[in-house]
C-alpha cells in the first residue's frame, strides 16, 4: 500500500514536521514524480525520532500522537 505524499492535499499534518523538500523554491508540478527521498525530522527535538520517541515521517506524524499540533 502506497504511503500518501506531502502534497496530498486535505491531509492533516504535524505542524512540527519538517522535510527538505520545503525548502526548495518551486511551484508543486502534479505531473513530475516525488523524489520519496524521506529525510523528515522534527522541529520540537530536531532529530529524526519525535518527543515521544517514535520515529517521523509523513505518515507517522498524525493526530493520535501527544506531541502532534495541527498546521
Amino acid at each position: 500500500m502506497e504511503r500518501p505524499g506531502l502534497a496530498v492535499i486535505g491531509v492533516e499534518r504535524c505542524d512540527f514536521l519538517r522535510w527538505k523538500g520545503l525548502y526548495i523554491e518551486a511551484e508543486w508540478d502534479p505531473t513530475v514524480p516525488h523524489g520519496n527521498d524521506r529525510i523528515f525530522w522534527c522541529q520540537k527535538t530536531y532529530n529524526a525520532a519525535g518527543p515521544d520517541g517514535r520515529l517521523v515521517d509523513d505518515y507517522e506524524c498524525n493526530p493520535a500522537r501527544p506531541c502532534y499540533k495541527a498546521l
